[in-house]
């Protein structure tokens, strides 16, 4: 008797399941007829052997079959990956919320998690350590409080900073300019600005000593530096600079070939969700694009969708912080910051890159 036909999609399935992927969850389940109960392809119960096994699309479908789900991969609830994503997003709303920063101990328990472990999923999930979400949630809420503080000193201390010097050691980096500065609205910052032109338009580069704070589209350049000086309005901003030539000659090149990349440091501000997003949007490669929904997932806040599509509004980096990638969960462009003309543009000239 001929040995029967494996077809390429049974085959598929039986290499995911031999390296019990993650990735094949939800694509299949598979049955075991000596246990009645059927499984995740991730499912770490002893293999079955080969005569007892048999694969369904659906759990629907394995149930009909007589099938019941396991009890212990729970093929019928969340998965494992939604589970950890459900875990991450539970903890950093405990640190947004916390009066005073949770220790890694306590996040691990309230996840139901080995310290070791959870730090591991969490860095997983967000693309951030623990420790890290928690010093951008501080400098978040120094940014906020530096606003109506009596002084920079009140602001830290009330955002749960133990000590002043503690948050000065990354306040540039957090904030784009000193805690002072920025309660000043950028009072005491230079930043070099040029408006120019290219095929998108009228661009407008900025950059401060750290790097490159903001690149603006449009059709009118003066909009553009209100835009500027609405951001830093106590900033000193210093145009028609001869030596910025060179830098804004480079930001334009990247806008017209943006697979390329940008070999110029950013200055990055934004609060800690932003951050997430923006570095979320940054790992998008080039010629393709993510759901608002994928990226609220892939940052740990699977129900935060327009908390992301506020982010990629607030983005002051066109292009280099590639927002344009962002689209609706059926594929269709939504709104972009610069006009959707532009959106639809720049994604065409990544696709042909990529291509070639």
């Amino acid at each position: 008797m001929a040995d029967p036909v494996i077809t390429d999609v049974e085959a598929e399935r039986w290499e995911a399941l031999r390296r019990r992927d993650p990735a094949a969850d939800g694509r299949f389940v598979y049955a075991v007829r000596s246990t009645g109960v059927y499984c995740r392809p991730s499912c770490a119960a002893r293999p079955a052997r080969p005569e007892n096994v048999a694969f369904y699309a659906t759990n629907a479908e394995a149930e009909r079959a007589g099938f019941r789900p396991c009890k212990r991969c729970r093929p019928d609830g969340p998965s494992q990956g939604d589970r950890r994503a459900e875990a991450v997003a539970a903890a950093c709303r405990l640190i947004e919320e916390a009066e005073e920063a949770p220790q890694l101990d306590e996040l691990a328990a309230a996840a139901g998690m080995s310290p070791h472990h959870f730090h591991r999923i969490f860095k997983q999930v967000t693309g951030v350590t623990p420790r890290a979400y928690v010093q951008a949630q501080r400098a978040a809420r120094v940014a906020d409080a530096l606003q109506q503080a009596g002084s920079v000193t009140e602001a830290i201390y009330e955002a749960g900073y133990g000590s002043s010097g503690r948050f000065y050691e990354t306040a540039g980096a957090r904030l784009g300019m000193t805690p002072t500065n920025y309660r000043r609205g950028g009072a005491g910052e230079t930043i070099r600005f040029a408006v120019g032109a290219c095929s998108l338009g009228s661009i407008l580069v900025a950059v401060t000593e750290r790097g490159v704070c903001a690149i603006l589209l449009g059709d009118d350049p003066d909009l553009l530096l209100r835009d500027l000086q609405d951001r830093f309005p106590r900033a000193e901003l210093i145009g028609g600079d001869p030596d910025f030539e060179a830098t804004v000659a480079q930001v334009v090149g990247f806008v017209e070939t943006p697979g390329t990349g940008l070999a110029l440091p950013l200055d990055i501000g934004g609060t800690a969700f932003q951050q997430r997003v923006w570095q979320a949007l940054r790992a998008i490669p080039a010629g393709r694009t993510a759901s608002y929904a994928e990226i609220a997932t892939a940052i740990g806040e699977p129900a935060a969708v327009r908390a992301v599509a506020r982010a990629c509004g607030a983005n002051p980096l066109a292009v280099a912080i590639p927002c344009h990638r962002v689209v609706r969960s059926d594929g269709g462009l939504s709104g972009y910051r610069w006009g959707v003309e532009r959106k639809r543009d720049l994604l065409d000239r990544e696709r042909k890159e990529a291509t070639r």
